[in-house]
């Protein structure tokens, strides 16, 4: 059978190495935009501390925390040796005792259904600082071993290289759906249309767009980000652990190279206006230097910018749309796009080739 897949970012060339995998013929069709979430986003793994409380949103995080060990040894076994990933920890910031102890029961609550967590350590100002050493003093952390760090740029890369290796076809080019009656029968691409059993959307923010012509609306809107990255002469980053602010949706992600990513705005309505902005950038570094005044002389390298496809609510986007046989919809990841990304591509794969993914998919209606 052929499998359709639009969108050539984290979810889209998961999907196209999976269902290659499973023996479909594959076309993927993307193109290059500015303000693509996986090539801007910082790549935290690590869905243990967040503050939000949807039981469906955490269960699709999980997986995708869960996916990831697997996915990276496959990876390195095909001769992928630059995929940007490294199980560095995490440090969750807590304001006070109370906030500290609060912290470190909610993770290990959710280590009862979830993925390892690794230890779960309290961390006292001295021990979170020597870990991390530009925190501001005075700073306590819970330190959850399992967390991780993705460069999803070099991930993508990794993915379409194999998937072109098992026998994709990946295209660069504008893509449009074909339909007949009730059904998806392919795409068309800057002109040529491509007949295909089933076809995967994962165009992220710009799902909405591709969808319109067929009657279907998705409730998908570009949220902007903007990422600072740093850099800290002579600092060896590389193991430096992940830190998560408590609450804030701001973070600090260190990767190998002395360099240090600092985000990320949440800006809603911009539409796909593709600019760092001097209140955006301000935020961020404000909200950086607050818990890591250690950063203050680090040299700034470049801001990105990313639409992350905010959907209704915090759960994906993901399975067949209702009354369309043969379309698929895996997009509207949000925030947690490099977490759970790679995980919702096999589990498009699995449905675009017929196969059963194991889970119960009501949640994730992407027409809800």
């Amino acid at each position: 059978m052929r499998v359709a897949v639009v969108g050539a970012g984290i979810v889209g060339a998961s999907t196209a190495w999976h269902a290659a995998g499973l023996g479909a013929d594959v076309v993927l069709a993307g193109r290059a935009q500015p303000g693509e979430a996986t090539a801007a986003g910082a790549g935290i793994v690590c869905p243990w501390a967040s503050e939000n409380d949807d039981p469906d949103w955490f269960r699709a995080a999980a997986e995708g925390a869960r996916y990831y060990p697997g996915l990276v040894a496959e990876l390195t076994e095909a001769g992928e040796r630059s995929l940007g990933h490294r199980t560095v920890g995490a440090l969750a910031l807590a304001a006070d005792d109370a906030d500290l102890h609060r912290i470190r029961r909610r993770v290990l609550e959710r280590r009862r259904d979830a993925a390892d967590t690794g230890e779960v350590d309290l961390l006292d100002t001295s021990a979170a600082r020597s870990l991390f050493p530009p925190l501001a003093p005075g700073l306590h952390a819970v330190r959850i071993a399992a967390g991780a760090r993705v460069d999803g740029g070099r991930l993508r890369d990794a993915l379409l290289r194999q998937a072109r290796w098992r026998g994709a076809d990946v295209r660069s080019g504008r893509a449009a759906l074909l339909r007949t009656g009730d059904r998806v029968t392919g795409v068309e691409v800057d002109g040529e249309r491509i007949a295909a059993d089933a076809v995967v959307v994962a165009a992220g923010a710009w799902a909405p767009e591709l969808l319109a012509p067929l009657g279907i609306t998705v409730r998908i809107a570009p949220q902007r980000g903007q990422i600072a990255h740093l850099s800290l002469s002579g600092a060896d980053t590389g193991r430096w652990p992940v830190v998560i602010p408590r609450a804030t949706g701001h973070y600090l992600v260190p990767f190998d190279g002395s360099r240090v990513v600092a985000g990320a705005t949440r800006e809603s309505g911009t539409g796909f206006d593709h600019r760092v902005t001097a209140g955006g950038l301000a935020e961020v570094l404000t909200e950086a230097l607050a818990v890591a005044p250690g950063l203050a002389d680090a040299t700034h390298l470049e801001t990105r910018v990313g639409f992350r496809p905010v959907g209704p609510d915090i759960r994906p986007l993901l399975g067949p749309v209702p009354g369309l046989d043969g379309l698929i919809v895996a997009d509207g990841l949000g925030p947690t796009g490099l977490t759970v990304g790679p995980w919702a591509g096999r589990v498009a794969a699995l449905l675009a080739t017929g196969a059963d993914p194991g889970l119960d998919l009501g949640a994730y209606d992407p027409v809800r």
